[in-house]
C-alpha cells in the first residue's frame, strides 16, 4: 500500500494571487502534506498526505489561514440495522473514510448524515464503506452533491442580484455627485432644491445601504486578513472604499474638521467601486464555470441509473450502488453504466468518446465493454468489473482534475511576487498619501485620497492569480475532448520545450499485429513441422510475433503441441521442449549466442531485412531449420503525424530492436530523422541519454506496457494507451487514441496553452507596472491627470476579465491533424514495416 494518498480540496474564500500563496503556505506548514497545488480558477487545492497525516488537521489550518475547506452533507438509506450498536458500528464504518468530518446515524429512520470534505470524499465511497461493514446504503432520493459548474451558475446569480441591487442604490448617488460636473446648472439646481447638505445626507444613506448590504462580503473578509497579517484583494477594497466613506461622512457631519478648501464627498466612489468589482466578479463567476466545461462534459457522460439483476428481478439502480460481479441489462440506446464484460447477446458499441473513432465496434460475449459508451441497436447483458471510482471513465475524470489543478513551473515565480504584492500594494498607497500631502498642490488633502484609494483599488492581483490556472484548465480539458490526458500537469510546460520527439516502433510507429510473410526452409524440414513446433513455442511467449505465428499456424490448421522447459531470454528470443524436440526462436544475435551457422539461409535473411521484413531463425535440435520475415504495417496516420511534427520544427526518432538495416527501412517509409537500432529493452534509457546530447529535450512516445523505464526517464513521456487501459503509471501523457495524431495534437495544446499564459502574465503584470504609477499620480504634474477611484475599479475588473476570456479561447483549439489525415489515408501507400526482433 502507497504511503502517499492524494486528495482534492475545494477552498473557500479564495479571491486572488495572494490568498492562492497563503493556502499554499498553510496546507505546506502541516506534517504529512507533500506537494501542493493550489488552483485560484477552479477554487481547489490538491496534495498528497502520507500515513502519518491527519486530514482533519490539514482542514483545520485552511480554517485557522482564513480558507476553509468547503464541506457537503449527504443522507443515505441504511438497511439492516436492528439496534443501537448496529448504529456504532455503522457510525464507526463510515467515520473511517478519509475526509469525513462528522456522522450521524438514526435508527429511527433509517438514515445516515454525513458531513465531509468535498472532493476527498465520493458518495460512492461513504456507500460502499457502510454496505462492506454489511449495512447496504443508498443515497435517499432527491439528495445530490453540487457539482461546480452549478455552484459556479448559483454564485453568478448571486452576485448578480447582489450587483443589481447595489447599482440601483448607487445610480442616484451618482447622479447627484457627478452630475453636477457634466451637466451644467445641475450643481445649482441642487442648491436651490434640496440643498447640498441634504444631497450629501442622501448619498450617505444610499452609500451605506451599499456598503453594509451587497457589499458586506468585502469587508467582512478583507478587514479579518488584514489583521491577521495576511490581507488580500478584499482587504485593498475594504481599506479603499471605508478611506473614502469616512471622508465623506466626516465632511457630511462634521465638517468643520476638514478645511473648507478640501471640503468634498466621495459617497459615489465607494458605492460605484462596489458595484464595479462585483459586476467583474459576477463575469468571472461566468468565466470560471465555463473553464471546467470539460470536466462537465465528462461527467455528463457518466450514467445516472442501470438495470441491475437482482435477486431474479432487474431492478433500476443508481450507479453508486453498482458492484463488482453484478449482472446489468443494457437496452439499445442505453449509456453504458460501468466498466464490464458482456455475458450475453450481442451489439455494436459507439466508444467514440474514449478512442475518438466514431465508427461503433462489434460486441459479444466475453467482450469489454466501457462505461459511459453507448449502446446500439442491439441488447445485452454484461458483469460489472470496475465500478465506481475504478471505471476508465473515472479515471479519466480523475487524470483531468489533477492536471487542470496542478501547478506548472512558471506559477512559482508567480506566487512569489503575489505573496507580497498586496502588502506592498497598502505600502505604495500610504506612500502615495504621504507625497500628495507633502509635495501637492491645494487641495492636497482631496487629492492624496483620491490618489491612495485609486491605488488600493486599482492594484488587483487577481489577474496575475487567474494568468496561469485558467489556461491550464482550459487547456487540459480540451485536450482530453480531443484524446489526450495530462497525466502530470507539469508536462503541459514541458512538452512547449521539447527538441526531439523518439519512438517506440512496435504498436507506436506500427499497428503492433505483425503477420508472418516468410518462411526459408534448410534443406530436410518441411514448412507445417517447423510452423507446428515454432508456433506452440511462440504460443508460450506474450511477444506480438508470437502471436503472429501462432495465427499463421491456427490458419494452415496445423497440429498444436504440448511444451515443457520453456525459457525466454530477454533481447534474444525463447526456447523449449516441444514434442521431444529442443526449439528455439529468435534474432540471429540468439544464433550467435548458442553458435549455431545459419548457412545458406543468413543470405534470405539479409534480403529479408531489405525488404523491410523482420527475420528471426528457428533452430531444431541443434541446427538452423529456417529463416522466418514477419511484417507489422504502419498504422495509417504515422507518416501524416511525424510530417505534422517536422512542420512543429521537431527532430524524430525511432528507438527499436530491429536490425540496422530492417530500423533505416522503416525510417525512410516513415519520414524519420534518426534511427537507433538493435537496442535492447533495458539499452532504451541509454539511448535516450544519446538523444540528450546538447542539452536538447526529449519526448518519448511508447505504449506503456513494456516502456515504462523509458516513459518515466524521458523529460517527457507519451503513453499510447489501448482505449481502456490509460492508468498508465509512468507516463506524463496518455493519449487514448491508437495512433500518433494524439502525440501532434498534444503538443498543439502545450504550445497554445503555454502562450495563453504568457499572453495573459503579460497583461496581468503589465496592467500593474502601468496603471499604479498613473493611479499614484505621476501624470498629474505634466497633464493635471488624476486617475479616478471610480474608473480604477472598472479597469481592475476588466482586467481578470480578460485574462479569464483570453483563457477562454483555448476552447477552440481544434486537433491539427484531421486534414492531414485525410490527405494521408488518399494519397499514402501504407508499407508493410517489420516487427521488433525478439
Amino acid at each position: 500500500m502507497s504511503d502517499l494518498h492524494h486528495f482534492r480540496l475545494s477552498i473557500e474564500g479564495m479571491s486572488c494571487a495572494s490568498c492562492v500563496g497563503r493556502v499554499d503556505k498553510a496546507l505546506k506548514a502541516v506534517p504529512g502534506v507533500t506537494g501542493a497545488s493550489v488552483n485560484l480558477a477552479s477554487e481547489t487545492a490538491q496534495f498528497d498526505l502520507s500515513n502519518q497525516g491527519n486530514l482533519s488537521d490539514v482542514a483545520e489550518a485552511l480554517e485557522t489561514a482564513g480558507y476553509p475547506a468547503r464541506i457537503q452533507k449527504v443522507t443515505l438509506s441504511i438497511a439492516s440495522m436492528s439496534c443501537a450498536s448496529c448504529v456504532g458500528r455503522v457510525d464507526k464504518a463510515i467515520a473511517a473514510v478519509a475526509g469525513v468530518l462528522d456522522v450521524n446515524v438514526n435508527l429511527a429512520s433509517e438514515t445516515a448524515t454525513v458531513t465531509y470534505l468535498e472532493g476527498a470524499v465520493e458518495v460512492s465511497d461513504l456507500i460502499a464503506a457502510a454496505t462492506a461493514a454489511g449495512y447496504p446504503a443508498e443515497l435517499v432520493e432527491g439528495e445530490a452533491v453540487t457539482g461546480r459548474s452549478a455552484r459556479k451558475q448559483a454564485e453568478a446569480s448571486a452576485l448578480a442580484g447582489r450587483m443589481a441591487f447595489a447599482a440601483a442604490l448607487a445610480l442616484p448617488v451618482f447622479v447627484l455627485e457627478m452630475g453636477s460636473h457634466v451637466i451644467p446648472g445641475m450643481h445649482e439646481l441642487i442648491g436651490r432644491t434640496i440643498g447640498h447638505q441634504t444631497s450629501w445626507i442622501l448619498q450617505f444613506a444610499l452609500t451605506t445601504l451599499v456598503l453594509v448590504g451587497p457589499g458586506r462580503s468585502f469587508y467582512t473578509k478583507g478587514f479579518p486578513a488584514l489583521l491577521r497579517g495576511a490581507p488580500d484583494m478584499n482587504s485593498l477594497v475594504a481599506v479603499g472604499t471605508s478611506a473614502a466613506y469616512l471622508y465623506s461622512v466626516i465632511a457630511t457631519f462634521l465638517p468643520a474638521l476638514i478645511p473648507a478648501e478640501v471640503r468634498a464627498v466621495y459617497f459615489e466612489a465607494a458605492a460605484v467601486i462596489v458595484v464595479l468589482i462585483l459586476l467583474g466578479r459576477y463575469l468571472e463567476a461566468r468565466a470560471k464555470g465555463r473553464t471546467g466545461a470539460a470536466i462537465e462534459k465528462l461527467l455528463g457522460l457518466q450514467a445516472r441509473t442501470a438495470r441491475v439483476v437482482r435477486d431474479g428481478e432487474i431492478r433500476d439502480v443508481p450507479i453508486e450502488e453498482i458492484r463488482a460481479g453484478e449482472i446489468l441489462v443494457v437496452r439499445p440506446g442505453d449509456r453504458i453504466a460501468v466498466d464490464g464484460e458482456v455475458t450475453e447477446g450481442t451489439s455494436y458499441i459507439d466508444e467514440s468518446m474514449i478512442t475518438g473513432e466514431p465508427v461503433p465496434v462489434a460486441k459479444a460475449a466475453g467482450d469489454a465493454v466501457t462505461g459511459g459508451t453507448v449502446n446500439g441497436a442491439g441488447s445485452f447483458r454484461l458483469k460489472a468489473t470496475r465500478v465506481g471510482g475504478d471505471t476508465t471513465l473515472s479515471q479519466i475524470i480523475r487524470m483531468v482534475e489533477q492536471a487542470q489543478g496542478a501547478k506548472l513551473p512558471i506559477q512559482g515565480m508567480v506566487d512569489k511576487i503575489t505573496l507580497w504584492f498586496v502588502p506592498a500594494v497598502m505600502a505604495a498607497a500610504l506612500l502615495t498619501v504621504l507625497v500628495w500631502l507633502i509635495f501637492g498642490p491645494t487641495p492636497a488633502l482631496s487629492l492624496a485620497l483620491v490618489a491612495g484609494v485609486s491605488v488600493l483599488i486599482i492594484a488587483c492581483p487577481c489577474a496575475m492569480g487567474l494568468a496561469t490556472p485558467t489556461s491550464i484548465m482550459v487547456g487540459t480539458g480540451r485536450a482530453a475532448e480531443m484524446g489526450v490526458l495530462f497525466r502530470k500537469g507539469d508536462a503541459l510546460q514541458l512538452l512547449a520545450n521539447v527538441d526531439v520527439v523518439a519512438f517506440d516502433k512496435t504498436g507506436t510507429v506500427t499497428e503492433g499485429r505483425p503477420e508472418l510473410t516468410d518462411l526459408e526452409l534448410a534443406k530436410g524440414f518441411t514448412r507445417a513441422d517447423v510452423l507446428a513446433l515454432v508456433a506452440a513455442v511462440e504460443e508460450q511467449s506474450e511477444h506480438p510475433i508470437g502471436e503472429a505465428l501462432v495465427r499463421a499456424a491456427r490458419s494452415e490448421e496445423l497440429p498444436r503441441h504440448a511444451v515443457t522447459e520453456f525459457i525466454s531470454i530477454t533481447g534474444f528470443g525463447v526456447k523449449a521442449r516441444v514434442n521431444g524436440h529442443d526449439v528455439m526462436v529468435g534474432a540471429d544475435r540468439l544464433m550467435e549466442r548458442e553458435r549455431l551457422d545459419p548457412g545458406a539461409l543468413r543470405d534470405s535473411e539479409q534480403l529479408m531485412a531489405k525488404r523491410g521484413r523482420t527475420a528471426l531463425y528457428a533452430a531444431i535440435d541443434g541446427q538452423v531449420a529456417a529463416v522466418i520475415g514477419v511484417a507489422d504495417p504502419v498504422k495509417q496516420a504515422s507518416a501524416a503525424a511525424i510530417a505534422a511534427l517536422h512542420d512543429l520544427g521537431l527532430k524524430v526518432a525511432m528507438i527499436t530492436g530491429d536490425k540496422r538495416e530492417t530500423a533505416e527501412a522503416i525510417g525512410r517509409e516513415a519520414g524519420i530523422d534518426d534511427v537507433i537500432a538493435g537496442v535492447l529493452p533495458d539499452g532504451k534509457v541509454a539511448a535516450l541519454d544519446r538523444l540528450r546530447e546538447g542539452g536538447r529535450k526529449v519526448a518519448f512516445v511508447g505504449d506503456g506496457i513494456n516502456d515504462a523505464p523509458a516513459l518515466a526517464h524521458a523529460d517527457v513521456g507519451i503513453a499510447i494507451g489501448t482505449g481502456t487501459d490509460v492508468a498508465i503509471e509512468s507516463a506524463d501523457v496518455v493519449l487514448m487514441s491508437g495512433d500518433l495524431r494524439g502525440v501532434v495534437n498534444a503538443f498543439e495544446v502545450s504550445r497554445r496553452t503555454m502562450a495563453n499564459i504568457k499572453q495573459n502574465l503579460f497583461w496581468a503584470f503589465g496592467y500593474n507596472v502601468a496603471l499604479i504609477p498613473v493611479a499614484a499620480g505621476v501624470l498629474y504634474p505634466a497633464s493635471g491627470v488624476l486617475l479616478s477611484p471610480v474608473l480604477a475599479a472598472g479597469a481592475m475588473a476588466l482586467s481578470s476579465v480578460f485574462v479569464l476570456s483570453n483563457s477562454l479561447r483555448l476552447r477552440r483549439i481544434r486537433p491539427l491533424m484531421d486534414e492531414r489525415i485525410k490527405l494521408a489515408t488518399t494519397d499514402i501507400a501504407q508499407p508493410a514495416v517489420p516487427v521488433p526482433a525478439q
